[in-house]
This record gives structure tokens, C-alpha cells and sequence, in this order.
């Protein structure tokens, strides 16, 4: 029968799951750039302090060092939904006190353009065949055909 072990340290800290790389990742992925910070063309980073309940949850954020337009409130938004993994403490309730770095960086111009989703150029053509008319007193053998083609060109590289 094998034996748990015991946690290196009596208090567990918080731990974001899938790491560090999951949690820049998730951030990133929530964070909404500012209007009012594009128009003003505002690059920088925000820190943030953050405490963690004893259940994981973010309940509270800090702006340490901000840089105005939006983007402070933005990334205390996005630190806001946060849910951390919280091992037992036995039983005692721990407030937790994190950092966290948000990188505020307008896309290149070139980026936004090529990362655009474009639409393929469409050509259409409609081919009607029909036999010669019949003569008055004949009645046409076969209706007239018509076939339809949709040719699309992608732009690729």
C-alpha cells in the first residue's frame, strides 16, 4: 500500500491549470484592445496585483503601473476571470497576493491586412444551347439546354 506525500509546504499556492504558458494563453486570448487606446495609438504594459481566495476565484485587482485609455480597466477584466486550482490547505482559508503583466501591442498595419480574411474571386458563366427552329408545322424534338458554371479563383501565399 503506497502513502500519499506530504505537500513540500504547509500552505499550497495557487496554480494556474496547464502552467504558466496556459495562463499567458488564456489572456491573451480574452484580452480586447481599447478603441479609445488604438485611436491613441497607446502601446505599453499594465501591472497588476491580484488576490486569489482560498477557492481559486480572483477577487480582487490592483493597477500598479497603468497606461491609461482603457487599458488598465481591460486588463483587470480579463486577470477578473481567472479561476485557479487551489490544493487543501487543511481548512484554513488563505488569501492569496499575485502579479501579472499585461502587454498591450498594436497590430502592424501589414499584420491586419494579411491576417484578413479574403474573399475568393468568382467568375460565372451561363452557356445556353438550342437547336435550330423548327419549321412552323414541326414541333421542336428537344428543349433547350442550358448548363452553369461557377469558376473561383483563392489567392494563396
Amino acid at each position: 500500500m503506497e502513502r500519499e506525500k506530504k505537500p513540500k509546504h504547509f500552505i499550497q499556492q495557487p496554480e494556474y491549470p496547464g502552467g504558466p504558458k496556459e495562463l499567458t494563453k488564456f489572456i491573451y486570448q480574452h484580452l480586447r484592445y481599447p478603441p479609445e487606446a488604438v485611436q491613441g495609438k497607446i502601446e505599453g504594459t499594465v501591472l497588476l496585483e491580484y488576490d486569489i481566495d482560498y477557492k481559486g476565484n480572483v477577487v480582487d485587482t490592483r493597477v500598479l503601473q497603468g497606461i491609461g485609455h482603457g487599458c488598465d480597466e481591460e486588463a483587470a477584466r480579463v486577470v477578473r476571470l481567472l479561476k485557479f486550482a487551489v490544493g487543501r490547505n487543511r481548512g484554513v482559508r488563505v488569501l492569496f497576493h499575485n502579479k501579472a503583466r499585461i502587454r498591450f501591442k498594436l497590430p502592424a498595419p501589414a499584420q491586419v491586412q494579411k491576417n484578413a480574411p479574403q474573399q475568393p474571386a468568382q467568375v460565372q458563366y451561363n452557356y445556353v444551347t438550342t437547336t435550330a427552329a423548327p419549321a412552323p408545322d414541326e414541333q421542336p424534338k428537344q428543349p433547350a439546354t442550358t448548363y452553369s458554371y461557377t469558376v473561383s479563383f483563392d489567392k494563396k501565399g
